[in-house]
This record gives structure tokens, sequence and C-alpha cells, in this order.
């Protein structure tokens, strides 16, 4: 799929992935409004960039973002739910806020995105790509909602997708641990899962996963070949996670 002269939404584009893949798709003269809570911390100015301030966890600012959008676009052709955040730390006891708070913003309002896309569209064309998590298949221990939130998205658009007419994408982008600040803002001291990578590598293997019409893409060739392994040899994520919670006990050991 062409992306030259495409009109595309980025959420969460102040930084990491967002930031990164806003910067790629300007290689592929788009025309791009990238999304973020505060625009100040997107640091930097394109003649096709319009920077727009939204809290994508309330529908009707989704809307108003849509209606902003058609007026300065006339349509959207591609929107990329890149928005999200997580915590790491156990689960204290029940507190329905947190709950909602962060399926508000990781799974709702890409759901929402999506159905609005179809609403636009109709019966034409158009592209919704959702970045989810390596963790859609694998949860990890300290990330327990936010992995949950990432197989729902997962869930949803193995679904979606066949509700929808000839030409109209959803693409679910699986990325592993990033290095960006967002295990900063999980937690104080958050230990990186392994493996890992760059945010430049994750967007620049989506880009080439939006030209392909990738359903899935996979920005770790190693867990994509660990993820099928693990099919015939389901013992391998056991051993992951055997790792994965002697860290996250030796990290709540030294809170």
């Amino acid at each position: 799929m062409e992306l030259s002269g495409k009109r595309i939404i980025v959420t969460g584009a102040s930084s990491g992935i967002g930031l990164d893949l806003v910067k790629e798709l300007l290689k592929h003269n788009c025309q791009i409004i990238a999304v973020a809570r505060s625009i100040e911390k997107i640091d930097f100015h394109h003649e096709n960039v319009i920077k727009y301030p939204c809290d994508i966890s309330k529908p009707e600012n989704i809307d108003a973002l849509f209606d902003f959008a058609q007026k300065k676009f006339k349509t959207i052709d591609l929107f990329i739910c890149n928005a999200g955040f997580a915590y790491y730390g156990e689960i204290a006891g029940p507190n329905w806020e947190e709950i909602a708070k962060i399926y508000q913003t990781n799974v709702f309002s890409a759901i929402y995105v999506a159905e609005k896309m179809k609403a636009l569209h109709g019966k034409n064309p158009f592209q919704v790509a959702i970045t989810a998590s390596a963790m859609s298949f694998l949860s990890y221990p300290g990330y327990t909602l936010y992995a949950s939130t990432k197989a729902a998205l997962h869930g949803f658009a193995t679904g979606y997708r066949c509700e929808l007419s000839s030409g109209q994408k959803i693409q679910m982008i699986y990325p592993i641990a990033t290095r960006t600040k967002f295990f900063e803002q999980a937690g104080e001291k958050t230990p990186i899962p392994w493996p890992s990578q760059t945010p430049e590598k994750v967007a620049d293997t989506i880009v080439k996963g939006l030209i392909k019409g990738k359903n899935s893409i996979f920005p770790s060739k190693l867990f994509q070949s660990l993820n099928i392994i693990n099919g015939y040899l389901p013992f391998l994520f056991k051993i992951i996670i055997v790792f994965e919670t002697f860290k996250f006990k030796q990290w709540l050991k030294k809170k």
C-alpha cells in the first residue's frame, strides 16, 4: 500500500515509538496529525505535521479529533492508535478506577477509533493500525493489567477484520520491550523485559508492514520465531515467565 500523500493520524506522538513513527512516515511524504496529551513534548516542526493536543481516553475528545482532521484533510486514510500507558507493580487490591483508567486509554480508545473509521468510510478502503504488544501473547508479572489490555486488542482485531469490507484493514503491531521512557513511566527502576529493541527499529518495521498491508506486524523477528516455536514447545514461554517472575520479586524487595 502506497503511503505517499496519505492523510494519517498518529496518537502517542510525543515520544518513543510514536515520535519515531512520525519521523519515519515523513520520509514518505505523508500528511500527519501528531496527537499527544502535551504537544509541547513533540520537539520538532515540519510543514507536513499538525500537532494536536488530545486525551484519547474520552470519546468526546476522539470525536473532536475526527472533526478537526476532516476539516483539515477532508478524510483520514490511516489512523495509527499508538497512545497507551503501563505500570509496573503488583495488584495490591481491588481498584476499579485503576482498571477503568488503563482500559479507557489502551483499549476503549482504539476500538472506538476503529468503529469511527468504519462509520466514516462506509464500504470504502481505510487502514487502522493499533500498537499492541508481544504481551498480547505472553503476559509478564508486574504488567498484569497492561498485558490484559493488549490481549483484548488482539482479540478485537481478530474478529473485527471479518466484519470489514474489501480494502479495509485492521493492522496489529506487536513490539517487544522498546527502550524508551515507557519503563520510566511504568515504575521506579523498572527492569526492562527480555528481549528489547530500539524505537527507531520498531518504527522502521512498522512502516514497512503498513506498506505491505500486513495484518500482524512483528518488529522483532526473534519474538515472532519464539511465538511460533512455543506452539510446538509450550514450555518455552514458561521458562521466560519464571525468569521474569524472579526479576519482579527482586524488584519488589528493593522497593
